[in-house]
């Protein structure tokens, strides 16, 4: 009997500065090829870039960074192999819905604080010394992760923005938006109270090769707020998954993506990021980027 055939996935990502905006605040990664020595690692963050957040672009950074690295481990648990064999699905999602969202806002809060007192020894003491929540204030972001091995498909997020799962016959979803949509521009953050409480997380595990996600995609607010409805988003996604289904695949998508987010940027007036992997092998369909659809058509 031959082996399984090992998943693999192509990457695609970019981001664009808003047109409202002084520096892009956002932040994203797309690492490793989903094999169990080599999990899928996606990751987007969007600072708040508020004065009131003024080093957000920093905690975005800092975010997808420390993201990557819960990934890296919670990957290597659900492959290792213990005294009593791998660990059980019911093991690593308590892990995943508790232990991993503690460990990254614990960590972020840790590097965002660590970057404050280093700029205030160099500018010298100040009177009267801002509280550790006064000071996290200025690194406010938020975060979309995804993680994917051959045995499961896990996400997480901490704030909007969005993560759709196209599955293996083309069904979209978006399985981590809040029940409730955020009132203006309010929204779960890094340097929320409790933050690691509010962590969504998605799990699902991959009960076999052709049934694991053809498309995973993970994208800041700035393309979501680009469309007039959230029909027209999922629209765009649709046309996006079926332009990564053709023969070029990802390799011909990097040509177009930075003009597409580039609209949606002066739609939204937000910076705006889409990270995305698909498994090239998987199916084939009709093309068509719905790219589009904008608030200019409704």
């Amino acid at each position: 009997m031959s082996a399984p055939e090992q998943a693999w996935w192509e990457t695609v990502g970019h981001s664009v500065q808003g047109a409202n905006k002084r520096v892009n605040q956002d932040c994203h990664t797309a690492e490793g090829a989903g094999s169990a020595s080599d999990p899928l690692i996606l990751a987007v963050a969007d600072g708040h870039g508020s004065a009131v957040h003024a080093r957000s672009q920093l905690g975005a950074r800092y975010a997808v960074s420390l993201f990557a690295a819960e990934a890296r481990r919670f990957a290597e648990l659900a492959c290792a192999e213990g005294p009593d064999g791998p660990h059980s699905l019911s093991w690593l999602m308590n892990y995943a819905r508790n232990e991993l969202p503690r460990q990254l806002v614990s960590s972020w809060q840790k590097e965002a604080v660590a970057h404050w007192d280093r700029e205030q020894r160099a500018a010298g003491p100040v009177d009267t010394p801002p509280r550790k929540g006064q000071k996290l204030l200025l690194y406010g972001a938020t975060l979309i992760g995804a993680v994917l091995t051959p045995r499961l498909f896990a996400a997480w997020q901490l704030g909007d923005g969005e993560l759709t799962v196209v599955d293996a016959e083309g069904a979209i979803a978006l399985p981590l938006a809040p029940v409730e949509a955020d009132l203006g521009d309010e929204t779960e953050s890094l340097c929320s109270r409790d933050a690691w409480k509010m962590v969504r997380v998605h799990w699902s595990p991959v009960v076999a090769p052709d049934r694991a996600p053809r498309t995973i995609a993970l994208s800041t607010d700035g393309l979501s707020k680009s469309f007039a409805s959230d029909d027209g988003f999922t629209r765009f996604m649709a046309g996006f998954d079926e332009r990564l289904s053709k023969d070029g695949g990802a390799a011909d998508l990097r040509d177009d993506l930075p003009a597409w987010l580039a609209q949606a940027a002066r739609y939204s007036g937000d910076d705006t990021t889409l990270v995305a992997a698909r498994r090239p092998h998987l199916i084939a369909a009709d093309d068509g980027s719905g790219a589009d659809e904008r608030r200019s058509d409704a």
